[in-house]
């Protein structure tokens, strides 16, 4: 495993202490892993509703070049006019 160093405002630090403290993880680090994969998930759930949702919606036609320009989630994002 690595590592990687954050900074937290004090109110913060003293949050993820007190979830520590709570029993259900024995570490910050343990912790903050933990919100990491939930945020992950999210994001790969959301991801995959708006494939679905796309999926079900109008043809979208994107040039070849501006997928390789701006990549395929943000040349879909700029012709739906989604952020």
């Amino acid at each position: 495993m690595t590592s990687l160093n954050i900074s937290l405002p004090e109110p913060l630090k003293h949050y993820v202490e007190g979830q520590v403290a709570s029993g259900d993880w024995g570490t910050p680090s343990e912790y903050i892993r933990e919100l990491i994969r939930q945020d992950k998930e999210r994001r790969l759930h959301s991801l995959e509703q708006d494939l679905i949702a796309a999926a079900k919606g109008p043809t979208i036609e994107l040039a070849v070049t501006e997928i390789r320009k701006k990549g395929l989630v943000a040349a879909l994002r700029s012709q739906t006019g989604r952020r």
